[in-house]
């Protein structure tokens, strides 16, 4: 049986431990952290492949100074419960997202998506589930992948996700400090020492990486990209220069494909850019939020 994060062991010291809480929805029960004040405007936080939470950590305080922020560990992640292989699909998460939503009451005026996070958050608006003003993209893999991410989502990885064995063999390797530090570093971008702490404790657990390795095996960007013109919130695409998972060219083909569209990329970052940097991206953030919705 695989091993399962214990929010009272693995995430005691996990953070912004004080605003999360425990929601049953769409079958699942969801690890939610919501920080702001009470009766302002919501953002959507939605994290990549492999992360939780704890990957907003210092940015959602920042937003919080104004905003209603709503994060949440997306099915089999971090600390929410693990799901069947087919809900691991991008239509999947989507529709258990607005699951969630709708049994929180929560109508996101923006929706903040990194890497895989951010093709679930426009799959959801897509499919009716949300209807945001805006969509932000933080290195969102939103087409067919080129970089290192391809490579993750080949036709031999998609096999190897689908082995048991796989994601037991990768968290028995991830007691190795190393080898998650190399796995970071792999993104183009410097954490620093919490931050390699968190993913090491997520990589830890064989239950997290099963699913990280299902979303791998279920995930369909070339029904995203055909249906991407049609996509109502205006998108704000995020590159880093140095993102070596998500190369920033993809940014700019995104951008062709959808007209209310802005580009901004971030110089001498990685694909972790909101993790190191996080009040450039904070400032990116409150600039593109206010004119759209006045």
């Amino acid at each position: 049986m695989s091993r399962l994060l214990d929010f009272n062991v693995d995430g005691a010291d996990w953070p912004n431990r004080e605003a999360s809480t425990f929601v049953h929805a769409a079958g699942l029960r969801w690890h939610v952290q919501s920080m702001g004040p009470e009766d302002a405007p919501v953002v959507l936080m939605l994290h990549g492949t492999g992360a939780s939470t704890h990957s907003w950590r210092s940015l959602m305080p920042m937003l919080a100074e104004s905003l209603r922020v709503v994060a949440v560990d997306l099915p089999g992640h971090g600390f929410t419960s693990q799901a069947p292989m087919l809900q691991l699909s991008m239509q999947g998460m989507a529709m258990a997202v607005g699951k969630l939503l709708e049994t929180l009451n929560v109508s996101p005026v923006l929706i903040v998506g990194h890497s895989a996070g951010a093709a679930i958050a426009a799959r959801l608006c897509l499919d009716g589930g949300a209807a945001p003003a805006g969509v932000i993209s933080l290195a969102g893999a939103l087409l067919k992948l080129q970089g290192a991410a391809g490579k993750l989502f080949s036709p031999t990885a998609k096999l190897l996700a689908l082995n048991p064995l796989v994601p037991r063999f990768f968290s028995w390797r991830a007691k190795k400090a190393s080898v998650v530090s190399d796995l970071m570093g792999r993104t183009g971008s410097q954490l620093d020492a919490d931050g390699l702490k968190y993913y090491t404790i997520l990589a830890r657990s064989a239950g997290h990486t099963g699913s990280a390795l299902g979303m791998m095996a279920n995930w369909d960007l070339q029904g995203l990209a055909r249906q991407l013109p049609e996509l109502k919130p205006k998108l704000l695409l995020v590159t880093a220069s140095n993102d070596r998972m998500i190369p920033p060219s993809d940014g700019k083909r995104a951008q062709a494909l959808v007209a209310d569209s802005e580009l901004h990329e971030m110089q001498g970052l990685g694909h972790l850019a909101h993790e190191e940097q996080p009040a450039d991206i904070a400032k990116l953030i409150f600039d593109f939020y206010d004119p759209i919705t006045k």
